[in-house]
């Protein structure tokens, strides 16, 4: 049977039904983060496969039940991959169901991290997740106690420099990982800078980017995971499974995070966390959050949102000072104004 492959657009609501009710039939709920998606059509005009991809994350992959086996997830993978090619994308990355992972193996997928016959992280290149592996063992740092931080910082407060001298004082050498994504309102190259210039007084830091295999939620999937709790207990036990081996390359013996106590998502995700990480030698310890001085906890959203209302000198109780000259600077200035849609 001769299939055409075609975009379906956000706006074209008769084939985005039909992708839905392909979707529906198949378990899976369609992601809200998609930047392209295609469907394969029969000659008759119905949908037979679809597939998405949102940055570097194919997504939303199904085929009808009654067109299996005949290599459609072929034809939908590789024109995601050429696409993805196309806009300079080579490194491509995938969750899957753990039944649906033999799939992938056979499209050039490799597993990073298996949890529970449940998730399966993949990328399609074998070589390349052991190769990060090699690249941080070459800055391993002796010391018998070694401590590990994943920071995104949107922006860089007093409550992020206070989990970085809390940790800093406890180990020997820590490894403070600075989320690269930028999928945030600080882009990544600002984020870097700030998070080093506020922890600069602390000597025993060693700084490296995250790459794509520290798992964070905006690349991580629900839509084959239909209930919410359960996907952030999947995400947490897949972020574990990588960090194991990341925490073997250099040592670590203690990850620190901060806790959130106006979140219930993060505080399960801190508690799957504790319990994951003992079974490959690592203790997850949570650090309380450093309160302003109404004893609210200082927080990076309670930044935003005073940037996005112009309350720019009630800040200098929630920032380091590096962090509050950046905001003032004209580049500061020009982000701020970006924030508040202006």
């Amino acid at each position: 049977m001769d299939y055409v492959i075609r975009r379906i657009y956000p706006f074209d609501q008769p084939e985005q039904e039909k992708l839905h009710r392909l979707l529906d039939r198949e378990g899976i709920s369609a992601d809200r983060n998609l930047e392209y998606t295609v469907g394969l059509y029969d000659p008759g005009g119905r949908l037979a496969a679809t597939g998405s991809y949102y940055k570097n994350t194919l997504r939303c992959l199904a085929v009808d039940g009654e067109r299996r086996g005949e290599g459609l997830l072929n034809s939908i993978v590789s024109h995601l991959t050429a696409e993805l090619a196309a806009r300079g994308v080579f490194d491509i990355f995938l969750y899957t169901k753990y039944e649906s992972a033999k799939y992938f193996r056979d499209l050039g997928f490799y597993p990073v991290a298996e949890v529970d016959r449940q998730v399966v992280f993949m990328e399609n290149s074998k070589s390349a997740f052991p190769d990060y592996l090699k690249t941080l063992a070459k800055r391993k740092v002796p010391g018998e106690n070694v401590g590990a931080i994943v920071m995104n910082a949107n922006p860089f407060t007093l409550g992020h420099q206070y989990l970085a001298e809390t940790a800093s004082s406890e180990c020997d050498v820590l490894h403070l990982f600075i989320v690269r994504e930028d999928v945030s309102a600080f882009p990544f190259i600002i984020r870097k800078r700030l998070i080093r210039e506020g922890t600069a007084h602390l000597k025993n830091v060693v700084y490296h980017d995250t790459g794509s295999y520290i798992v964070s939620h905006a690349t991580f999937p629900s839509y084959f995971i239909q209930d919410s709790e359960e996907v952030t207990r999947a995400h947490a036990r897949v972020d574990a499974a990588v960090f194991r081996h990341i925490a073997e390359a250099l040592e670590i013996r203690t990850r620190y995070v901060g806790d959130e106590p106006f979140s219930f998502a993060t505080n399960l995700y801190n508690l799957v966390m504790s319990e994951e990480l003992p079974k490959y030698g690592v203790r997850l310890r949570i650090i309380s959050r450093r309160e302003d001085a109404g004893n609210t906890p200082i927080s990076a959203s309670r930044v935003r949102a005073m940037l996005k209302d112009g309350k720019l000198e009630s800040l200098r109780q929630l920032v380091p000072e590096t962090t509050f000259a950046f905001l003032v600077s004209p580049e500061g200035r020009d982000l701020a104004a970006s924030i508040q849609g202006k």
